[in-house]
């Protein structure tokens, strides 16, 4: 290798990319850079990356040239058609065997298209979830990269010199091949939802409901970030809670209550819904954000619609905040349970062998969902990797009990002085559904026979044996085909 040939090259110089390639620099990696704005990168060359070893192009077909075989080749623009667009421009400049990666917020049917396409040109084709925003990316990100797997060897070393690491571990591993490490991201995402609407939850609960000042919530949110809630989220909700602006005035207090989204929630419920899995946390965290996106038609409603006051009274109140702390960790539970459920039927669906302790591992430093609790869903993996759900595994399971009492009381206050709590509400219920061996979907698949002929199993037969009654004597003994979507 000659001095002047670069270990990687990173096309899209916004601030993830510019970021992750200081990250790289520091990592002793000499990396070429390109932006379709040149004035970009001459903006880069000259500020942040002045005397390193990054050097910039303001012509891909300069910057392929200027890499070491096989070329390394990194991606970080706006997912979708720019992506494509990256590819067709690059495509030409590149030789068999050459390594294309999709850092990029990316849907993972996308990833599995592309690296289908580029195997049969010889390209070899990574797409990677990248998680940690601008400062995880600066100083450690968790990166979950899938696609193809002999392309692993040759960008290993550079991903997991930069990523975040957990005990001395990078949080950064081979997920597996096609879309896997971006539907593994994917549901990262959508489990952060969860996190931050339980965490909404528990603000309003506390604020609105019990009367805490934002100086008590900072003071909450401090405590629990000692203990078992010990996480990013929680450590920047303490942050938000003490944050003034010049007059003095709370900054939280002043923002709109219509929560943004780009996607990947929307995503991990679609996909959930395709596959049959219960996500339902995830799936109410999203629909908590499309509700509050209805600002005009809530203020309308306001004035017409009444309920109870919503003042918490009657409680002790340092046990309601302590009850209110292991509702959330129930909650959270819940949440990850299910999105690991989803996990291991993506994996039978697609062909994916995931390690997912080692996927608990790379969630454990540098992304947003990192916490302690990851290390505990990595031990259970390791003590069984077929664990069918998280709630089976011994330390989950005696979690959930010990909360179980404060879980209740939370969810009966709430509903009774009308605050919201759908991701509450919606990870108890899944808990009762899924600990009783008996649900009323009997009933439901009596109504569906009864004006489908859509049939229905009994518990006197065997699995599979499919029954159909005539209820009214009037239909016939003609049944629909059984099937499920």
């Amino acid at each position: 290798m000659t001095q002047q040939q670069s270990d990687v090259a990173l096309i899209g110089l916004a601030v993830m990319g510019q970021n992750l390639v200081l990250n790289m620099n520091d990592h002793d990696y000499a990396v070429s850079v390109y932006n379709r704005t040149a004035s970009v990168t001459d903006a880069f060359l000259a500020g942040p990356a002045k005397d390193t070893r990054i050097r910039g192009f303001h012509d891909l077909k300069d910057m392929v040239a200027s890499l070491q075989k096989p070329r390394r080749i990194v991606i970080l623009v706006q997912a979708g058609p720019a992506v494509d667009a990256v590819i067709e421009q690059v495509l030409p400049l590149v030789e068999a065997d050459d390594i294309i990666v999709d850092l990029g917020n990316t849907h993972y049917p996308d990833t599995q298209r592309r690296w289908a396409a580029l195997r049969e040109k010889g390209i070899r084709f990574i797409g990677s979830g990248v998680s940690g925003g601008e400062e995880g990316a600066r100083y450690g990100p968790s990166i979950m990269p899938g696609g193809d797997p002999d392309a692993w060897p040759f960008i290993k070393d550079i991903f997991q010199s930069i990523s975040a690491k957990a005990d001395g571990e990078p949080c950064c591993d081979w997920v597996g091949e096609g879309g896997a490490g971006h539907y593994v991201k994917m549901v990262h995402n959508g489990i952060e939802y969860g996190d931050m609407q339980l965490i909404c939850e528990a603000y309003q609960l506390l604020h609105e409901g019990l009367g805490l000042s934002y100086d008590d919530l900072h003071e909450v949110f401090s405590q629990w970030n000692e203990g078992e809630l010990d996480s990013y989220l929680i450590e920047i909700t303490r942050d938000i809670m003490a944050y003034r602006e010049e007059d003095g005035s709370v900054l939280v207090d002043k923002i709109l209550d219509t929560a943004g989204q780009k996607g990947t929630g929307k995503w991990t419920g679609i996909s959930a819904l395709d596959l049959g899995m219960p996500v339902t946390l995830i799936g109410e965290a999203v629909f908590a954000r499309c509700v509050s996106a209805l600002k005009d038609e809530r203020i309308a409603a306001s004035n017409i619609l009444s309920g109870p006051d919503s003042t918490i009274s009657g409680v002790d109140q340092q046990a309601f905040i302590d009850d209110v702390r292991q509702a959330l960790y129930a909650s959270k539970i819940i949440s990850y349970a299910q999105g690991y459920m989803l996990l291991r039927e993506a994996a039978k669906e697609y062909g994916w062998n995931l390690n997912y302790g080692g996927i608990a591992l790379m969630w454990r430093g540098g992304c947003i969902i990192r916490s302690v609790f990851l290390g505990k869903i990595k031990e259970a993996f390791e003590k069984n990797p077929e664990l069918d759900n998280l709630l089976l595994d011994g330390f989950f399971k005696e979690a959930i009990e010990n909360c179980q009492a404060s879980w209740r009381r939370v969810v009966a206050k709430g509903v009774e002085v009308g605050i919201p709590m759908p991701a509450f509400t919606t990870a108890l219920a899944f808990f009762d559904s899924y600990r009783r061996e008996r649900l009323p979907a009997n009933l439901l698949q009596a109504q569906r026979d009864y004006f489908g002929a859509h049939t229905y199993e009994r518990v006197d037969a065997a699995r599979g044996e499919f029954f159909h009654t005539n209820w009214t004597g009037r239909g016939g003994d003609v049944s629909s085909r059984t099937y499920n979507v």
